[in-house]
C-alpha cells in the first residue's frame, strides 16, 4: 500500500482528495495535517466523510512515514513548507498550489494528456490550475499540430468552490445566487501556465490568449468556451482531436453539445467541437475540484507509482 500524507487538510481540494484516497485500492492515508483542526475527526470538517473514516486531523507530521505527500495549502505556502522541511529520499510530492507550475526546482508539470511519460516515475509534480486544465485540454491538439494562428479567445465560468472554502464577498450565497460576474479579465494567473504549454507545443506561438473568467451561480464545475481560427474542416478537426486523445484515460471528444452535469463528480474532461466558417469553437467541461484539482492529483500519483491511471477514480457523474 502507498502511504499518503496531506498537508493543508481543511479546504475543499483536501476534502475531495481524502474522499478519493480513503476509497483508493492501493493507498493508506498516513496523516492529514491541519493546525487549526488538530484533534478533530476528518468528518467533522468534511462532513461527507462521515462513515468512511475515523481518522483525525494532526498538528504534526512525519514525512518519513509517507511515500507520497500532497500539498493542499494556499498558493505560496508550498515554497514556505520546503524552506522549513527537508524532503526525505524517495518521497514523491504532488503540489496542488501554483508555486512550481513553471517546473522550477525539478517539478514536472502534471497535465497527463501532455506529459504522461514525464510524470511516470517523477519525484515532484506540480498539479495544473483548474481553469488552465480546461483551457489547455481544449487547445492541446491544435498547438501540437502547429495550427494556432492568431488570437485565442476564451470565456470560462467556474463554480463557487473554485474560490476556496473561506467565505468572501463574491462567494457569499446571497451575492452569488442568481448572479453572474467577470473578474481578472485578461489577467488571470492561469494564463502564465497556459501560455508556457502552448509555447512548448508550438514554438513561436506569440498571439494573445484573451481570457475572460466568470463566476457562476453553481457550486462546482468549469465550462470553457474557446475559439480560434482554424484551417481544418469540422470533420478534420474532430479527427485531429480524437486521434490526439485516443489514449487519454479521462479526456473524451464529442461532436454533440456538452454540459456540466456530464462531468461533475468525475475526473473527466469532455471537449466538444463546432466549426463555423473559419472559426473552431471548442467547449471544454470539467469538475474544478476533481479534474481541475484533486482528481488530477490522484491521476498523477497513479502514473508516478506505475498504477493504472484510473485507479480510485472511476466516479459516476451527477447527471440528474
Amino acid at each position: 500500500m502507498i502511504k499518503a500524507g496531506v498537508i493543508g487538510g481543511a479546504g475543499y481540494t483536501a476534502g475531495e482528495l481524502v474522499r478519493i484516497l480513503v476509497n483508493h485500492p492501493d493507498v493508506e492515508i498516513a496523516f492529514v495535517h491541519s493546525t487549526s483542526n488538530a484533534g478533530n475527526y476528518l468528518w467533522e470538517v468534511h462532513e461527507g466523510l462521515l462513515g468512511d473514516t475515523q481518522m483525525r486531523f494532526s498538528d504534526s507530521y512525519d514525512l518519513g512515514a509517507a511515500d507520497v505527500l500532497f500539498l493542499c495549502s494556499a498558493h505560496g505556502k508550498s515554497k514556505e513548507f520546503w524552506e522549513q522541511n527537508e524532503r526525505p529520499a524517495g518521497l514523491k510530492v504532488i503540489d496542488l498550489a501554483q508555486d512550481f507550475r513553471d517546473e522550477s526546482d525539478g517539478y514536472v508539470y502534471g497535465l497527463p494528456e501532455w506529459q504522461r511519460e514525464r510524470i511516470r516515475g517523477a519525484e515532484k509534480i506540480a498539479n495544473p490550475g483548474c481553469f488552465a486544465t480546461a483551457i489547455q485540454l481544449a487547445l492541446l491538439p491544435l498547438a501540437s499540430a502547429g495550427l494556432l494562428d492568431g488570437p485565442v479567445r476564451v470565456t470560462a465560468v467556474t463554480g463557487s468552490t473554485g474560490a476556496g472554502v473561506k467565505p468572501s464577498a463574491t462567494t457569499h450565497f446571497s451575492w452569488r445566487s442568481n448572479n453572474l460576474s467577470t473578474y481578472k479579465v485578461f489577467e488571470h494567473q492561469h494564463l502564465l501556465e497556459i501560455r508556457r504549454t502552448l509555447g512548448r507545443l508550438q514554438p513561436g506561438f506569440d498571439s494573445p490568449v484573451q481570457f475572460v473568467p466568470m463566476r457562476g451561480d453553481f457550486a462546482r464545475g468549469i465550462f470553457a468556451s474557446v475559439t480560434a481560427e482554424c484551417p481544418l474542416s469540422g470533420d478534420e478537426a474532430l479527427a485531429l482531436y480524437r486521434d490526439f486523445y485516443a489514449d487519454a484515460a479521462f479526456t473524451f471528444v464529442s461532436d454533440r453539445p456538452v454540459d456540466l452535469k456530464q462531468v461533475v463528480n468525475t475526473n473527466k474532461c469532455i471537449v466538444a467541437l463546432e466549426k463555423h466558417d473559419g472559426t473552431l469553437v471548442v467547449s471544454s467541461v470539467i469538475d474544478n475540484l476533481l479534474k481541475g484539482a484533486s482528481g488530477q492529483a490522484v491521476q498523477n500519483m497513479n502514473l508516478a507509482f506505475g498504477l493504472p491511471e484510473n485507479a480510485g477514480l472511476r466516479l459516476k457523474a451527477s447527471a440528474f
